[in-house]
């Protein structure tokens, strides 16, 4: 499984996740891509997964198409300490989660 963290996405989560191939928007060079132009790009790359804190991508682009499975953290702020304990339940996410779905971890 290879993850994308999105730009929106703060960089020190991937410490969080050792246990997967992770890289970020800004490492593959790829800042400031559109959602549909980033998503083709995933799907060309081998990437699986793209993890993000933007909850409107869901309503934006057709995901099943797009052959990529999403995972939006939900929390206060995008920032580090609050998306920090959201991680426990992205782990479990991970371990289940199919092309094309979108699930939400947070916000409750």
């Amino acid at each position: 499984m290879r993850i994308l963290l999105d730009e929106c996405t703060p960089r020190p989560l991937k410490r969080e996740l050792p246990d997967y191939e992770i890289q970020t928007v800004v490492e593959m060079g790829w800042s400031g891509k559109k959602n549909g132009e980033l998503l083709r790009l995933m799907s060309r790359e081998g990437f699986t997964v793209l993890l993000t804190t933007d909850q409107n991508l869901r309503y934006q682009q057709n995901l099943h198409q797009a052959g990529v499975a999403v995972v939006v953290l939900v929390a206060r702020s995008n920032r580090l300490p609050d998306l920090l304990p959201l991680m426990p339940d992205v782990r479990n996410v991970l371990n289940a989660i199919a092309s094309g779905e979108v699930i939400e971890v947070g916000g409750s």
